[in-house]
């Protein structure tokens, strides 16, 4: 009798890599995830697969000396989300890899563009965006996630491919990311917490007020070419799950980001909740609201209590 179901191949593995060897490095706001060196990304892919999650999404800490304004070290195709997303594939390749296209882990800011003049600029950040997109797809990432929310990148991001030859690289856009207080945690494990003071992400990302503008958004990166979208945070706009569920044909993906994962582990450790029973359930609402798949720092665990 039940209506909706939650399997394996639903969930989506967000993992952090770090430069440098040695044991994994746990991030203090996130309990429980911890920063990996290739090789321990390497591993965890392979429990990703052994568990039946159909995909991993990669997140860099950059070092603080190898960044500057324009985040150029996103197009270089040594830099590391190109090196781990390579070693991924080799030892793995039958597990999908999603890269994220974004400058904010690459910029001295910790913008997700480049500043000119106190202000983000559109279309010199698309163009960069489209270098960093090609050299992760060169590296052989399955699945590429532009999360900058710039105007036009998706078209300009699926001609570039093209013209690299990656015609089968699919994009997964977030489509509509909102400017939300729930990134946190996730900022600290990526080192990119400090922002401009002259401008705030408010600027680009949407207004948490707006339903009807996410689906304009969603319509416009449609348009341009994505294959499937992604809405950011994840409970807190279940509605807009399900609106672009019931609205658009594409596949929809939510993002249970670090601020909602946090929170469960918190109420969790104050003896407040049942953690395993929280976490489910709030994995079942994504699923109930139309999303197709479910990005989650919970995603092994999750697997491991859901049948093969």
């Amino acid at each position: 009798m039940k209506e909706t179901q939650l399997t394996r191949d639903a969930l989506i593995w967000p993992l952090f890599v770090r430069e440098g060897g040695g044991a994994a490095e746990p991030v203090a706001t996130l309990p429980g995830v911890a920063r990996h060196s290739i090789d321990g990304l390497v591993e965890n892919a392979r429990l990703a697969a052994d568990l039946g999650i159909p995909a991993i999404a990669i997140f860099p800490r950059i070092n603080p000396e190898d960044k500057d304004d324009d985040g150029t070290l996103s197009g270089d195709g040594g830099n590391l989300v190109c090196r781990a997303t390579a070693a991924e594939r080799a030892a793995v390749p039958d597990l999908g890899v999603i890269t994220d296209v974004a400058l904010d882990p690459f910029t001295t800011s910790g913008h997700d563009g480049m500043i000119r003049d106190g202000e983000v600029v559109n279309d010199a950040t698309v163009a960069m965006l489209c270098r960093q997109a090609v050299v992760q797809a060169d590296a052989g990432t399955t699945v590429i996630a532009p999360s900058d929310m710039m105007d036009g990148r998706i078209g300009a991001i699926r001609s570039a491919l093209d013209d690299a030859g990656h015609h089968h690289v699919l994009i997964m856009s977030y489509a509509a990311k909102y400017a939300s207080g729930f990134y946190g945690p996730f900022r600290d494990a990526v080192g990119a917490g400090q922002t401009a003071a002259t401008v705030g992400k408010d600027t680009y990302q949407m207004d948490p007020a707006n339903s009807r503008e996410a689906m304009r958004e969603i319509a416009l990166d449609v348009d341009e070419g994505a294959d499937f979208i992604m809405v950011k945070p994840g409970m807190p706009y279940l509605d807009i799950v399900s609106k672009a569920a019931e609205n658009f044909d594409l596949p929809v993906f939510a993002y249970q980001v670090s601020g909602e994962y946090a929170m469960i582990e918190a109420a969790a450790a104050m003896g407040g909740i049942d953690r395993s029973r929280v976490m489910m359930e709030s994995l079942m609402s994504f699923r109930r609201a139309g999303a197709r798949g479910i990005l989650t720092y919970f995603a092994a665990e999750a697997a491991a209590l859901l049948p093969k």
